[in-house]
């Protein structure tokens, strides 16, 4: 399939293209539970942030988006409060992906400003799910934007594929925007502005800047440097790395900014406690080059700098650079063929079809409806479809799930006989009762409810 390159704009309904040519939709399409909510103040905030969708039922709830397998992809995930709900009561839950813990959103730290997470991470099957999660009680959780980017097929190689990256900071050194994103970076990703404590901020020579390294930062973020004031002075990268050492990784990205003559020369290293850990770095003019800090367990007690090295007759300089925290390994989801026999029920029971994302991870945040085994690839081990009003034969497939031990279809309208992979299944505990099977009295069905008054025009949720 095509590159992806989703905007949604959650809790609206509306599709327009922003300021960066960036063309949103809502996200009606793509989730069916929750409610509409629209900001106190929408007015100050960007327009995507303005609406959210929140949840009040479900122990999780997931968007689920098609990606081609195996691609890695950015994705961003952003909240924004703004006492919705006129309780200014902030509220802290649990963000997700592919069965993945990603992060505790805590906005009660911030109620007033947005929060945005952005992980990159390689797919493992054909879609990819942002899910969140209720943590607490009474704290219902809420999303206001996702955003998903392909990403090229080299990009962050460095990076096993069974590992995420989560953005700590994304900066542009000495650039003259705050922020730099699409179009100027075709991946959107997001890069602010940063200068630093005794350095000086020059800008490129080159009429244009040749980019062909692995991650492909954008050309705006490497128009300009900052530079320390001698070889004898060194550049501290101020990285915001957490107080817990943890797994990290760090791009660095280099453009010489000078037209150099033979006499002169520029190279530095990187270092980390002031021991270098890469070769010399000499910045090609018009050109770029990068360096990486992998495989490194690092936290806020940990410096990173750029030293001249003796040969050096200018002092270093860096161009822009990228700080991440490395996960750890992810799952690899829910058994295949299991979540494959799910698809198939959803596909024939209209109501199971707003359920999404992996149904048994991270544990316990299990489908409502369904129940698993604790192994590293859980299986569905039972099913509650009970008091659903399902009508027809009972799907023959369930009998191909392998580890189911309950089955619970009390309270429907199935008819017809009990498929023998079900009846002859001695692990298996099987509940009918209340349903229309042969030799059974077919229970009394309630009339439907009367349909539901049409909102007014002037709904509470529209965008002032």
């Amino acid at each position: 399939m095509d590159a992806v390159f989703l905007s949604i704009d959650c809790g609206s309904s509306e599709s327009y293209t922003d300021e960066n040519g960036i063309e949103w939709t809502g996200d009606d399409a793509y989730i069916q539970n929750g409610d509409n909510k629209t900001v106190a103040y929408p007015s100050l905030v960007p327009y995507p942030m303005s609406t959210m969708r929140v949840f009040s039922t479900r122990k999780k709830n997931c968007y689920s988006f098609k990606v081609d397998e195996g691609e890695r992809v950015l994705v961003r995930a952003s909240f924004y409060y703004g006492n919705y709900d006129r309780k200014n009561s902030p509220p802290v839950f649990d963000l997700q992906f592919d069965g993945n813990f990603w992060t505790t959103v805590n906005t009660s730290l911030r109620s007033y400003d947005v929060l945005s997470y952005e992980a990159i991470y390689v797919v493992k099957r054909n879609f990819t799910s942002i899910c969140v999660a209720q943590t607490k009680p009474g704290q219902l959780p809420f999303i206001s934007a996702i955003e998903v980017r392909s990403l090229g097929i080299n990009m962050y190689s460095q990076v096993p594929s069974n590992l995420a990256l989560h953005l700590i900071q994304r900066a542009a050194m000495g650039a003259n925007q705050t922020i730099i994103r699409y179009p100027d970076d075709a991946y959107d990703r997001t890069w602010n502005g940063a200068y630093g404590f005794g350095l000086s901020e020059v800008a490129s020579q080159a009429l244009s800047i040749n980019i062909t390294t692995n991650n492909s930062p954008p050309t705006a973020a490497l128009k300009n440097a900052v530079v320390s004031a001698s070889t004898s002075h060194i550049i501290i990268l101020f990285t915001d790395l957490p107080a817990k050492p943890t797994p990290v990784y760090i791009a660095t990205y280099f453009s010489e900014v000078l037209l150099l003559n033979p006499t002169q020369k520029r190279s530095f290293q990187l270092c980390i406690d002031d021991k270098p850990i890469s070769d010399p770095i000499i910045p090609p003019f018009a050109s770029a080059s990068e360096a990486y800090v992998t495989n490194r367990i690092a936290s806020a007690s940990n410096s990173f700098s750029l030293r001249a090295t003796s040969d050096s007759t200018l002092p270093p300089l860096v161009n822009a650079m990228e700080i991440y925290t490395v996960s750890n390994p992810l799952t690899n989801g829910t058994n295949v063929k299991d979540v494959e026999g799910l698809a198939v029920l959803q596909s024939g029971l209209k109501v199971l079809q707003e359920w999404s994302g992996d149904p048994c991870l991270p544990s316990p945040y299990t489908w409502d409806w369904v129940q698993c085994s604790s192994d590293l690839i859980p299986r569905i081990t039972a099913l509650d479809l009970s008091d659903n009003s399902f009508s027809g034969n009972i799907p023959e497939f369930l009998g191909t799930l392998p580890n189911l031990t309950l089955l619970n279809l009390a309270g429907n309208r199935f008819n017809g006989t009990i498929p023998t992979k079900l009846s002859s299944n001695k692990q298996l505990k099987l509940v009918v009762t209340g349903n229309c099977l042969n030799g059974m009295s077919c229970p009394h069905q309630s009339p439907p409810p009367l349909p539901k008054e049409a909102p007014s025009p002037s709904s509470p949720t529209d965008r002032e």
